[in-house]
């Protein structure tokens, strides 16, 4: 199957504990527990994606995601690690985080070093940025899975 057959794909679950290693990029991440990762469509690409983020029913904020197994970093387990254009003032792990995918942006690709690694991703967030903005992509913004059920905002 095409990615863009299966985009959007809106998913959510609790915010875990990774490596730490998108924090010492200058790229903080949100990570999904496997149990999310493993529940992606079986043919669902791996790579750089884009779209939206909400963390704890707050504000809706524009996001890069990471699918796959960072093959710089050699992981051992697949992985869905968000990164959103945001700076939010505390860590938020164990909140709900609902994402919407949004769009393909390239596929997953290993570095020969660490500062090819933040440029490509530097470059994913400009991407991203500005395709969000398009009137295609910025209506998921408002997609009806971002209502807020509760008061929480963070």
């Amino acid at each position: 199957m095409l990615v863009k057959e299966i985009l959007p794909l809106f998913t959510s679950g609790k915010v875990i504990r990774g490596f730490r290693r998108g924090t010492e990029l200058g790229f903080p991440t949100a990570n999904y527990p496997v149990e999310v990762v493993r529940a992606l469509p079986a043919d669902f690409a791996t790579g750089i994606y884009c779209g939206w983020a909400q963390v704890a029913n707050g504000d809706v904020h524009k996001m890069v995601m990471s699918v796959g197994w960072n093959p710089f970093f050699d992981n051992k387990e697949k992985s869905m690690e968000t990164h959103i254009l945001h700076t939010f003032p505390q860590d938020f792990y164990d909140q709900t985080l609902k994402v919407c995918v949004a769009h393909y942006l390239r596929p997953e690709a290993n570095f020969t070093t660490l500062e090819n690694l933040k440029k490509a991703i530097q470059q994913d967030v400009a991407d991203s940025d500005k395709l969000l903005d398009t009137p295609e992509f910025y209506k998921l913004k408002s997609d009806p899975f971002f209502i807020n059920t509760t008061n929480g905002h963070l």
